[in-house]
């Protein structure tokens, strides 16, 4: 059976858009405990560590969820969805913006929130 139909879409842009903020949550918890525990173990206040925690999955979490768009479409067809975010700035698009998808912005969150764990470190 063939479909005619494009997955580039209205519809397949919004169930995208669901299973993204399905695997958002649980993405973030699995990425931020090992910083959780380094934290706690650290004795660092839970303040900062909480804080480091969710900036350090910030951009573990965005690059699986990065990857989910690139399955759905494939690379050469990502930027539609992200475009159409973009239309839908005060719906879908609400908590996206496109220097999500940067590298160099995943990156510096990571390096952030390493020092962050460094500062609550030598306080401690």
């Amino acid at each position: 059976m063939t479909h005619n139909k494009s997955e580039l879409n209205t519809s397949n842009y919004k169930r995208i858009f669901y299973i993204n903020c399905l695997l958002s949550v649980p993405l973030i918890v699995l990425f931020a405990w090992p910083y959780v525990v380094f934290g706690y173990t650290a004795q660092i206040m839970p303040v900062l560590y909480y804080v480091g925690a969710l900036i350090f999955s910030f951009p573990f979490t965005l690059t699986i969820l990065h990857g989910h768009v690139t399955l759905a479409l494939g690379s050469a067809h990502r930027h539609h969805y992200y475009i159409w975010l973009e239309e839908h700035p005060l719906t879908y698009g609400l908590l996206f913006r496109a220097l999500f998808t940067s590298t160099r912005f995943r990156l510096v969150m990571v390096a952030l929130s390493i020092i962050i764990f460094v500062i609550g470190w030598l306080i401690s």
